[in-house]
């Protein structure tokens, strides 16, 4: 279940320049290992987009080196060029190379290192599980310390700019995962020059307006924009009644988005509907195994086995809908509390008069009586009562959400661009959930025929504290049983977490990084609750873990050819014109270069495009320029939005077929609203 939103507490997720940060410089796509022992480098760099080097990748062209203490003097000679010409040198500890440059054990007592403080979120609290006692070392003066022991002040990472390039060092090895001790090696080595060298627009994030009341939306959706979010599932239990006031401001919020390209769903949480509707119908309220209203954390929760009940609450999501210029809805987490199941009657649902009539006409007996006299020892019947309960519970959940998935499938008649999401808890990977909560994944990934929704798997609570191995293991389990894999979707919680957890409660840094690239590896989708928990220090490199690159190699004359294979859209950072595959590319925002799914060579161009695609809302598979005419193939669950440089005519050809275009000017670009669905559109323009 979701965590309460007062756990998520973060600073405002925008990045701030860093002062004194040195020039942009040629962006990294590559590291090596000067070791037959990589240690956790890998990790960490591959997280946030690095490639391992084959060939000739770093031959012309700066490169990222992890150097080994154990480096001779030739070694540091020529890793002190290296160095001089553009690249960074990464090193541990005590050795030749970092003496080099100044880094040097002192003659001070070594100090037994527990707890560090980082510049890059100095008031993040950040404790190592073991402690480890390092040497105390002595730096230039002119080095940047990034971390230092919390009660010596010895440093512990430090950079040096060294020519045209520089070096992180750090007192010891990073650790096995990679983050237990330096969670913020990334933000070092971009604050010593590293550029982000690949980019995604792929992920979606949950949004509640309470954090964002006084805010300048357009400010935002352009920082979510750059932060790689395509869509933002927006908490709509604060707008189920109207209001003209929040309406108003949920109109301008999908509004911005739009003009940023990023879509808007609204997030459903039932049987939590609103805290009015909660106020106003007591009679309707949900109860706990005490008989208690169930208000539990945030959610207040309703009977949605009352008639009235569920009746009032699907007109009320109908009007809701229509109010809204929304791009699709969010079904989640509608099964039962808690994650302490039967054994926290005061958290234990459902029990209201339906369920407990509906139940003893099928068993003969209350299910209220399995908690009426808590030091009872429990008998055989008991057991045998509660197993029935706990089944019947978990074909309630499945009913409620087939039901409602119907409701809200059924918005598409009037309403054919909205897409639809079922947000899930994962029960396949920890399966005590069906008893728990009720969730049962394999009885409702059917329904994805039926209704056709993205299946949108909720890292449980449970699994927090693991490391990203865990992701690929839970895809492995749905794979299998989805009628549509390509259509499943993995959820991250971003959150204070309640196991003891090293070095930080919350996901940050390297962990974060690991997190979301790996399940960008193993889902089509990734989303992450929610936008105001990620923390401002990682905001640079999100967009850079989620981008899923299998390959990425440097050839032709002095490596001026790029050669790329990519799992999904993903950017690279390029200035000019450019020719991929031997033709003009026309996607590109001026920064970065967007490739689709596929495998490219890339070029500096002769001329550029007569139109370019700035962005796209959607899933772009194709686009090609010819002349004035901009062709587009994509496959979007929603409506799509296409970002342009010049205004295309009024009507365009869609499959063959002539189409009315809505556009929109938006100062120096134009919005043009595309149709829902696989496609292969033709933009036309005036001839300059």
């Amino acid at each position: 279940m979701r965590a309460s939103g007062i756990f998520a507490l973060s600073a405002l997720a925008v990045a701030a320049p860093r002062a004194g940060q040195p020039s942009a410089r040629p962006a990294i796509h590559h590291y090596q290992i000067a070791s037959d022992e990589p240690g956790a480098w890998p990790h960490i760099l591959e997280s946030i987009g690095l490639i391992r080097a084959s060939g000739a990748s770093c031959a012309a062209h700066p490169c990222a080196y992890v150097v080994p203490a154990s480096a001779n003097q030739s070694a540091v000679d020529r890793f002190r060029d290296l160095v001089q010409r553009g690249s960074i040198l990464i090193l541990e500890g005590d050795s030749p190379l970092a003496k080099s440059f100044g880094i040097r054990p002192s003659d001070a007592k070594p100090v037994s290192v527990r707890g560090i403080v980082d510049s890059h979120n100095p008031k993040l609290p950040l404790v190592w599980e073991k402690p480890l006692e390092t040497r105390v070392f002595t730096v230039p003066g002119h080095a940047r310390v990034f971390t230092r022991e919390k009660w010596t002040n010895a440093p512990l990472a430090v950079g040096v700019e060294h020519g045209s390039g520089s070096i992180f060092w750090i007192a010891s090895q990073p650790g096995t995962a990679g983050y237990e001790r330096y969670p913020y090696i990334p933000q070092a080595l971009e604050t010593m020059g590293l550029r982000v060298p690949l980019r995604s627009r792929d992920l979606w994030a949950f949004f509640d307006s309470s954090y964002r009341l006084r805010v300048d939306l357009d400010y935002f959706a352009n920082r979510w924009r750059e932060m790689g979010i395509a869509a933002l599932h927006v908490a709509a239990w604060h707008y189920f009644e109207p209001d003209p006031v929040r309406d108003d401001y949920l109109r301008r919020l999908i509004a911005a988005c739009h003009r940023r390209g990023i879509l808007v769903y609204s997030w459903i949480e039932l049987p939590h509907v609103s805290e009015k509707f909660w106020a106003d119908h007591p009679e309707w309220r949900e109860k706990t195994a005490l008989l208690q209203d169930a208000h539990l954390d945030w959610r207040r929760l309703m009977n949605l086995r009352n008639p009235d009940c569920a009746r009032a609450v699907s007109e009320g999501l109908a009007r809701m809908m229509d109010r809204f210029s929304w791009d699709g809805v969010n079904l989640a987490e509608l099964y039962f509390e808690s994650l302490e199941g039967y054994a926290n009657p005061s958290r234990f649902t459902p029990m209201n008069d339906n369920v407990r009539r509906e139940f003893e006409q099928l068993h003969g007996i209350d299910p209220h009586s399995l908690f009426s006299e808590p030091n009872q020892a429990a008998t055989a019947t008991d057991i045998t009562i509660l197993r029935k309960f706990l089944d019947y519970r978990a074909g309630l959940a499945k009913s409620l959400q087939e039901q409602w998935l119907g409701e809200l499938s059924a918005l598409r008649s009037r309403l054919p661009h909205l897409d639809l999401v079922l947000t899930h808890v994962d029960d396949r990977y920890d399966t005590n959930m069906r008893d728990l909560i009720g969730a049962d994944a394999a009885r409702l990934l059917p329904l994805s025929t039926r209704h056709d929704f993205t299946f949108l798997v909720e890292d449980p609570a449970t699994l927090w504290h693991l490391g990203s191995e865990r992701y690929p293991d839970i895809a492995s389990k749905y794979k299998p049983i989805a009628p549509r894999p390509h259509k499943l979707a993995i959820d991250i919680n971003v959150v204070e977490r309640y196991q003891d957890v090293y070095p930080a409660r919350q996901q940050t840094g390297v962990e974060l990084f690991q997190l979301v690239h790996a399940a960008a590896k193993s889902f089509p989708r990734v989303a992450l609750y929610f936008e105001n928990s990620i923390l401002v220090p990682d905001v640079t490199f999100l967009p850079a873990s989620a981008a899923v690159v299998e390959q990425l190699d440097r050839g032709g004359v002095n490596g001026s050819r790029l050669g790329i294979r990519c799992g999904a859209l993903t950017g690279i950072p390029w200035n000019g014109p450019a020719s991929v595959n031997g033709k003009p590319w026309p996607y590109t925002d001026g920064s970065y270069l967007w490739l689709p799914a596929g495998t490219w060579a890339v070029e500096q161009g002769a001329a550029g495009p007569a139109v370019r695609l700035l962005d796209f809302a959607g899933t772009l598979q194709s686009v090609e320029a010819n002349g004035p005419v901009l062709e587009i193939g994509y496959q979007s669950s929603s409506r799509a939005f296409a970002y342009l440089d010049r205004p295309p005519l009024g009507e365009a050809e869609v499959d063959g077929q002539a189409v009315q275009l809505n556009i929109e000017a938006l100062g120096r670009r134009w919005m043009v609203e595309m149709p829902k669905g696989q496609h292969l559109a033709l933009l036309r323009f005036a001839a300059r």
